[in-house]
């Protein structure tokens, strides 16, 4: 290994470790403000969803906008470093910024506009306003991020001229203007595909782990070290966010994290090429978000329940499993199918 891919490895490294420090020192304050301020989740009412508010019942007032800590803290280290790099004359420091038009002003931008939308969905709920359950809408939600989808798509489009799509063993092929479409549909449906998952504690982040190391690694494969980085740092804050949010929860994840970092898993993705390998490394989220679809097909067109509660992770608490097993079982299968993902990729090239 040359000199400058053990400084990137190194710097990497040292990202990771400082985005996990910086998030566990100030977890204290958000705690602190979302005890003070009662910004506990509101569990569905039981003539809604009997089956998922009995299980849940318990879990009422805990502290949602969790997801605060990891999409804050990324923001502060790329313009930490970024007005760092401009400002210090010290070549160490000047390679510790991560923060580059080409790899990560998109992704850091997403991250943060869906971050705010669900900031506000978070606080609709607590509040009990939007919705009939509380939060934005549906319609709503889909609107903008789809808007937020088709300015990703814009910016690879006419800005990077990306019109092409990897097939692993295969090779390129350009789609042309295609590729608009189909990078919304990616983007809104891993959004909505990791919302889905965020349901018991320390689910959503355990498979959100897995999903941005296995794009962290074949980012650094392809030499994209400030996006292997940015994939770090996310994985930094979102270890220091599972020490406080495994079971039971001191607080949940909330839209602000599952929507913002799905948009994000997307738009990595599509940045690295390898966007065919997103259902191989996010094994889960299909299998979940599917649980969804085929019980809204069965209900409405066959007016019966294929599970007793959909997602999947729920149906399989009704059945009798505990949490703690669920979310460990799905962490191992989640980190098994993000391997498979990169040894795929490994190969293909």
């Amino acid at each position: 290994m040359s000199l400058v891919e053990n400084f990137s490895v190194i710097k990497i490294f040292i990202l990771t470790t400082l985005a996990f420090v910086i998030t566990i020192a100030w977890t204290p304050l958000l705690t602190h403000f979302l005890y003070k301020y009662n910004m506990g989740k509101k569990i569905r009412s039981s003539e809604e969803t009997p089956i998922y508010s009995r299980l849940h019942k318990s879990k009422e007032g805990t502290p949602t906008m969790g997801g605060v800590l990891i999409w804050m803290t990324v923001l502060f280290m790329a313009l930490l470093f970024f007005v760092l790099s401009e400002v210090v004359n010290i070549e160490f420091i000047k390679q510790l910024n991560f923060l580059t038009r080409p790899q990560t002003l998109l992704p850091l931008g997403a991250l943060v506009a869906s971050a705010i939308i669900g900031l506000i969905d978070d606080f609709f709920n607590v509040k009990g306003r939007g919705s009939k359950s509380g939060g934005i809408k549906i319609r709503y939600k889909l609107v903008l991020y789809f808007i937020i989808a088709l300015a990703g798509a814009y910016w690879f489009y006419f800005k990077l001229d990306w019109t092409t799509i990897q097939v692993p063993f295969v090779g390129l092929f350009d789609i042309g203007v295609w590729y608009i479409p189909i990078f919304i549909f990616v983007i809104v449906a891993t959004a909505f595909s990791v919302n889905e998952i965020d349901g018991l504690d320390g689910l959503a982040g355990g498979t959100l782990l897995a999903a941005f190391g296995a794009f962290g690694a074949i980012a650094f494969a392809q030499g994209k070290i400030e996006l292997a980085a940015f994939c770090g740092v996310i994985i930094g804050a979102l270890l220091a966010f599972l020490w406080f949010n495994i079971n039971p929860a001191r607080f949940f994840m909330g839209d602000t994290g599952s929507m913002s970092l799905g948009v994000t898993l997307g738009i990595v993705a599509m940045l690295t090429n390898s966007v065919l390998l997103l259902p191989i490394i996010g094994f889960l989220f299909v299998i979940v978000s599917g649980s969804v679809i085929i019980q809204i097909f069965a209900r409405n067109f066959l007016h019966r329940k294929v599970f007793i509660s959909a997602p999947i992770h729920h149906h399989l608490e009704a059945i009798g499993w505990p949490e703690p097993k669920i979310v460990m079982r799905f962490w191992i299968i989640s980190a098994v199918s993000a391997v498979v993902g990169v040894i795929i990729f490994l190969i293909s090239r």
